[in-house]
C-alpha cells in the first residue's frame, strides 16, 4: 500500500500542488471510502483522488476485522430483517432488499478477482453457513413462519428448516450439547452464507487504488474544516498530525466516510441537509474464544432474536470468524456506552455534535426510546456472570475460562428530525447529500459494510448523474455488476447464475457450485431433515 504521509506529493511545501484542483476527496480510510474510490477509479482512471485518514493505517475503526462480526449480511439468518407485526404477520421486504444488495457486493468483488486486481479471495471472504436458532415455543412458531415465507421466495431456495434435535446437533453441536431435552428448539440453515474480513478487503481495495498515479493516500491527516466556495467546489483545511502543519485542499466532490466522525464533519460542511441529523453512540463488546477444540466444533454464524427495544446491531449471535487466516469464535454483541463517536475518538464527540437544530430531536428520541434506554442500562450493568449466562443460552456448556471480553467497534445510531413527528432513531445506514450533489456523508451502522457496493452505486446515481447516464459508465458498471438495474427476485434464473459465477470466482462453498435449481428439494421435503 502506498503511504504518502510526509514522503512526497501533497505533503511537501509545493505551492503548485496546493493550488491544484482535486476531482474527489475521500475522508476516512474504511470500506466505504475504499469502495467508492475503486468504483470511480475503474470508471475514470485519470481522475485525481485523495484519501485522508487520521490514524496511522487504514481500516482501523469499524472496518477492522475485530470491530465487527464479519457477517456477509444477506438476510439468510438475521431475524431483524423479517420483523413480526403485532398481529403475527412476518414482513419480508427488507430481507429481499438486503439479499439483493449483498449480491451486488459479491459481483463487484468477483470482478476485482477476475480482473487480477485481487489475487486470493480467501484472504477476505470465506464460506460459513448462516443459521437462525431459537428456543421456546413462541420463537419456534416465529422461525417456522419466517422460513415458510422466505422459502417461498426464489432468492431463499435452498434454506433448510428443522426442529429435529439430532439434525440441529449435526449442524452446530455446541448449541445442543447439555441443552434441556424438553425445550422446544428450531433452526434454519443456509450453506450459502459467508464470513467477510472487511479490514483485509479495505486494505486490498486501497492497494488497487494506490497502483494508479492519480491516487494519493494521506495517513495521520485530519480534515478539520470544509466550506463550499462560490464556484461549487469545496475547500478543506487538512492537518498533518505528525508535523502539526495545515494545508488547504480544493475538491470538486467530497465523500465523508469517516464512520462515527461523519456526523461532525457533515455539520461542519454547513449544508442545510445536515441540520436534520443528530447521533447517539453505541459501542459493542464480544466474548471471544480461540480454543481450537471449541472453534472446530462450531462452523457457522448462528443468529438469535434481539431483546425487545434493542437495536439491530444487538441481535445475539455466535459466529465463526476468519481474521487474517485465523479462526476464532465470537459471541455477542453486548452494548457498551461511551460519548466517543469512534473507538479512537474523543469523549467530547457526543456533546460537540449537539446543535440548536438537533437538540430538540435528540431530546425527543430520549423521551420516546424508553425500551432502548432500558436495554442499554441493563447491558451496562452486566457482570461477567451475566454475559456467560447469555452465552449459555446458545452454548449450554460454555466454560468462562475459554472466553475473554473484547471491546469491538463504536457505532453512531442516526437521530433524524422528521417533520410533524419530531426526532426519531433511524437504524441502519443512510446517505446524506448536498442539494447539488457535490458532497455526501454516510451515517449509521449495520448492514453498511456488506452492502457497500449498493450504497456507493446509489451515491454515483445521485451525485454523478450526467456521467452515470453515459454509455461509457453504463457499460463499465455492467461489466463490474452484471445484474445492475435488474431485480434478482424477479429474475430467479439470473439470481442462480450470479450465485454460481461469484461462488466460483470467490472460491466459495463448492457444494453451491454443484447446485442446480432442479436439485433443490421442495420445502415440504426439507422442513424437518435438511442437508449437511
Amino acid at each position: 500500500m502506498k503511504k504518502v504521509s510526509g514522503q512526497n506529493g501533497f505533503n511537501q511545501p509545493n505551492e503548485k500542488r496546493e493550488s491544484e484542483l482535486v476531482d474527489v476527496v475521500l475522508i476516512g480510510g474504511g470500506i466505504m471510502s475504499a469502495t467508492l474510490g475503486t468504483f470511480i477509479q475503474q470508471l475514470e482512471p485519470s481522475w485525481r483522488i485523495e484519501m485522508f485518514e487520521r490514524l496511522d493505517d487504514v481500516a482501523q475503526e469499524s472496518s477492522n476485522g475485530w470491530n465487527n462480526a464479519g457477517t456477509g449480511h444477506s438476510s439468510l439468518a438475521e431475524s431483524n430483517y423479517t420483523p413480526e407485526t403485532a398481529d403475527g404477520e412476518v414482513k419480508f421486504g427488507k430481507a429481499v432488499d438486503i439479499y439483493e444488495q449483498f449480491q451486488l457486493s459479491r459481483q463487484f468483488w468477483a470482478y476485482l478477482v477476475d480482473s487480477g486486481l485481487i489475487q486470493d479471495p480467501s484472504t477476505f471472504i470465506n464460506s460459513v453457513p448462516h443459521m437462525s436458532f431459537v428456543a421456546g415455543e413462541k420463537n419456534v412458531n416465529f422461525l417456522r413462519k419466517r422460513f415458510e415465507l422466505l422459502n417461498s421466495k426464489p432468492l431463499f431456495k435452498g434454506m433448510v428448516y428443522s426442529e429435529d434435535r439430532e439434525q440441529l446437533k449435526s449442524w452446530a453441536p455446541l448449541l445442543m450439547e447439555g441443552r434441556d431435552p424438553k425445550q422446544p428448539v428450531a433452526a434454519t440453515r443456509s450453506r450459502f452464507g459467508t464470513d467477510v474480513n472487511f479490514g483485509a478487503l479495505t486494505r486490498q481495495l486501497i492497494n488497487i487504488l494506490s497502483s494508479n498515479r492519480y491516487f494519493s493516500l494521506h495517513l495521520q491527516h485530519e480534515v478539520r474544516s470544509l466550506k463550499q466556495r462560490s464556484d461549487g467546489t469545496w475547500q478543506m483545511t487538512v492537518t498533518d498530525l505528525t508535523r502539526h502543519t495545515e494545508r488547504n485542499v480544493v475538491a470538486k466532490y467530497v465523500f465523508i466516510g469517516a464512520g462515527g466522525a461523519s456526523l461532525t464533519l457533515l455539520q461542519k460542511s454547513g449544508i442545510p441537509e445536515a441540520k436534520s441529523y443528530g447521533g447517539f453512540p453505541v459501542g459493542g463488546q464480544f466474548l471471544v474464544t480461540e480454543n481450537p477444540n471449541i472453534v472446530k466444533a462450531h462452523q457457522a454464524k448462528v443468529y438469535g432474536k434481539a431483546p425487545v427495544g434493542a437495536p439491530p446491531m444487538s441481535v445475539p449471535h455466535m459466529d465463526t470468524r476468519i481474521i487474517d487466516g485465523k479462526e476464532v469464535l465470537l459471541f455477542g454483541p453486548f452494548a457498551s456506552f461511551s460519548s466517543k463517536f469512534l473507538k479512537q475518538g474523543s469523549l467530547l464527540d457526543l456533546f460537540a455534535s449537539v446543535s440548536p437544530s438537533n437538540f430538540l430531536p435528540m431530546t425527543q428520541v430520549g423521551l420516546k426510546s424508553f425500551d432502548l434506554i432500558k436495554y442499554l442500562v441493563g447491558q451496562l450493568l452486566q457482570s461477567n456472570d451475566d454475559r456467560m449466562k447469555a452465552l449459555r443460552e446458545f452454548y449450554p456448556q460454555a466454560n468462562p475460562d475459554d472466553w475473554t471480553l473484547l471491546q469491538a467497534g463504536q457505532r453512531v445510531q442516526i437521530i433524524k428530525n422528521i417533520p410533524e413527528r419530531g426526532g426519531e432513531l433511524h437504524l441502519g445506514s443512510e446517505l446524506v447529500h448536498a442539494s447539488d450533489g457535490s458532497l455526501s456523508a454516510l451515517l449509521g451502522a449495520s448492514p453498511g459494510a456488506s452492502v457497500s457496493a449498493s450504497i456507493m452505486l446509489n451515491l454515483l446515481e445521485r451525485c454523478f448523474t450526467e456521467q452515470m447516464a453515459s454509455v461509457q459508465w453504463q457499460q463499465k458498471i455492467k461489466q463490474m455488476i452484471p445484474s445492475y438495474g435488474k431485480s434478482l427476485d424477479e429474475n430467479p434464473d439470473l439470481n442462480l447464475e450470479i450465485l454460481l459465477a461469484t461462488s466460483r470466482t470467490l472460491q466459495l462453498s463448492q457444494d453451491l457450485v454443484e447446485v442446480r435449481r432442479s436439485e433443490i428439494p421442495p420445502a415440504e421435503e426439507i422442513t424437518v431433515v435438511g442437508a449437511n
